[in-house]
């Protein structure tokens, strides 16, 4: 407001034009009782009142120029928060600077307007009304105004108190919200862990910090009310119980009735629109300010700690979640021998923590190859791999928590129990109740019963592929290492078993990269690695159906007829999915994929009947016999 004193003088101008109501509504009803209906002159009378009326509509007229001047105020701000969320969402890759700048902004922009015109009108009404007061008897303004100089002073007191209390009992609710949406989702997992009593503690601990700030904020907020009983309602009764002494010292009865219209139609609802307007949104203003400049330490509450770890003896939970780890790939460039072709060439690629990341392309394009390169099984002919891990998470080569797990295609099983096999990559066995959770995590629990629990002997030629698979996938999941790579681990498994796998690991926590086998996983992952040759793309679902023609082919969502992409496969249902491992060079379907037309013009090759659907796999519901 300082920067823009111009516009402030052209909005205090326009107030004063507005004020010329309030001034008008009490001195003239004054005037029309004394001066007019009083004594006998009811032309008199009326015509106090038609200037009331008409100082009603100027008032109307400077009300609406003022709505342009607090516009004029206000979109600067608006102006220069998005600029400061714009350049820190760039500098920093703040993750928050979406809700931010369609939100946040939003309210800070909304509530600072509400709170000019809000004081504004306060200043300037109670400016009209102590004017009005005085020309009317001076008398009266000493009657009015030290109960509202009262109010206003004690109101000023709570403000710093009740915005840091605000702020603190919103961060306990936000707090509170952010622990039950991690509860709430995984009650089956915590009654199956027996974590209950420990997962309750943490919880009531976070109830009882809402409940101390709330309790906090009503206590600040009982004296807003105290304030506008003072300033707002003290002065109708000092009106009232005075008026004998009034009248006696010259006041006239038109004068004391105008006083009370002006406390009542001007002072006290101004004042209630100023304690509420600025004992809310003035708080409500400042926390979003500060969320918006987080470098400004924000008020909490008494500390809560952290969930403590159960004791030896308490009954195991569920995986505990993994720590994030980032992949960033600098001119990456590998070939299997001095003369060959590089499969990779100066690849740049930077995975940010958390990220699911799917990589499709045709067969014998490289993918394999690139999961291995961020493996560490292959050493790269030029450029770097780097996986950084977060601060807080175990260092590479702890032997009980590995910084990287590759599944391949071919899953390992040994001979062994089940528990064996699913603990291989932690040094101590896993509790049984983990290895409960991972296995309905997984869909692996059919298994575990079928094969007698977890002390049960395998015999990995007894299993299917698919059963292989879900024990390595599980395996992995056990096995808490940060960054999860799934080369077509789940290419035996059906759709939805995939899909549950996959979302799996993505709750699970740190970076997942999924060699696509459906292009599903693609549909599922938050980024999308398209590699055709030496070419690649990389970005979302979406950016991907415009930009890469290749990856709007292995969706199958290309109309040739329409030229245009459809938004998914259901709009066009003319056209095949494309094959479940991802196309062949050939333009042959390995394996029939969902949805494909009963056309009789499609190419499938004749695979084990493993990978085939009996009955129900087209879209019509018929069975691929024939076809």
């Amino acid at each position: 407001m300082r920067a823009r004193r111009r516009v402030v003088g052209r909005l205090a101008a326009w107030s004063v034009l507005e004020t010329a109501q309030t001034f008008l509504t009490g001195y003239a009803l004054a005037r029309a009782l004394d001066a007019g209906f009083l004594a006998g002159r009811v032309d008199v009378g009326l015509g106090w009142l038609a200037a009331a009326a008409l100082a009603v509509v100027v008032g109307a007229y400077g009300t609406g120029r003022v709505y342009g001047a607090v516009a004029a105020l206000v979109e600067p701000l608006r102006d220069r928060l998005v600029r400061h969320v714009v350049e820190r969402g760039v500098r920093d890759a703040d993750r928050g600077a979406l809700s931010r700048l369609t939100q946040q902004v939003e309210i800070a922009r909304d509530t600072f307007a509400g709170l000019v015109m809000v004081s504004r009108s306060f200043v300037f009404t109670a400016a009209g009304a102590l004017i009005g007061l005085f020309s009317l008897a001076p008398p009266l303004l000493l009657v009015v105004a030290p109960p509202l100089a009262a109010g206003v002073a004690l109101f000023a007191l709570t403000l710093r108190p009740l915005t840091r209390r605000q702020e603190a009992f919103l961060v306990a609710d936000e707090e509170l919200a952010d622990r039950l949406g991690t509860v709430c989702p995984g009650l089956r997992d915590i009654t199956a862990a027996g974590a209950e009593d420990q997962v309750a503690a943490d919880a009531g601990a976070r109830i009882e910090a809402e409940q101390f700030a709330a309790r906090s904020l009503a206590r600040w907020g009982v004296l807003r009310v105290v304030a506008l009983a003072i300033g707002g309602q003290l002065p109708i009764v000092l009106l009232l119980a005075t008026a004998p002494w009034l009248l006696a010292h010259g006041v006239t009865p038109g004068a004391l009735v105008g006083a009370l219209a002006y406390v009542t139609q001007s002072l006290l609802p101004a004042l209630q629109n100023l304690i509420h307007g600025l004992g809310t949104s003035g708080s409500r203003l400042a926390v979003v300010l500060r969320r918006l400049a987080p470098d400004t330490p924000a008020p909490t509450n008494a500390p809560i700690p952290e969930m403590a770890p159960a004791p030896d003896s308490a009954p195991p939970g569920p995986p505990a979640a993994v720590t994030f780890s980032s992949i960033t790939l600098s001119s990456l460039t590998f070939a299997y021998g001095p003369a060959s072709e590089p499969v990779i060439d100066s690849l740049d690629l930077s995975v940010p923590h958390g990220t699911h990341l799917a990589i499709v392309g045709p067969s014998g394009i490289g993918k394999s190859t690139l999961t291995a390169l961020m493996a560490g099984l292959l050493a790269p002919t030029g450029g770097s791999v780097d996986i950084s891990q977060a601060p807080d998470s175990p260092a590479p080569g702890h032997p009980g928590h590995p910084a990287r797990v590759l599944i391949p295609q071919e899953a390992y099983v040994f001979t062994g129990t089940l528990a064996e096999n699913l603990g291989q990559l932690r040094p101590d066995p896993v509790p049984e109740r983990e290895l409960l959770v991972a296995a309905e995590a997984l869909g692996l629990s059919a298994l575990l019963d079928r094969l007698g629990g977890p002390t049960a002997e395998v015999d990995p030629g007894t299993l299917s592929s698919g059963e292989r698979q879900l024990i390595a996938l599980t395996r992995a999941y056990l096995a808490r290492a940060p960054l999860a790579l799934l080369d077509e681990a789940t290419c035996h498994l059906d759709a939805a078993a995939e899909e549950r796998v996959e979302r799996a690991f993505a709750r699970r926590g740190g970076t997942l990269v999924v060699v696509a086998h459906r292009i599903s996983s693609a549909l599922r992952a938050d980024r999308v690695l398209v590699m055709d040759g030496r070419r690649t793309t990389y970005g979302s679902h979406d950016d991907l159906l415009e930009r890469s023609p290749l990856y709007r082919d292995l969706v199958g969502a290309w109309s040739p007829s329409s030229g245009t992409p459809a938004a998914s496969a259901a709009h066009q249902p003319e056209w095949s999915h494309p094959a479940l491992p991802l196309r062949d060079p050939d333009g042959v379907d390995a394996v029939a994929g969902a949805g494909l037309p009963r056309d009789r013009r499609h190419v499938v090759a004749y695979g084990p009947v493993g990978q085939m659907e009996a009955s129900g796999y087209l879209r019509d519901g018929g069975a691929l016999g024939g076809q």
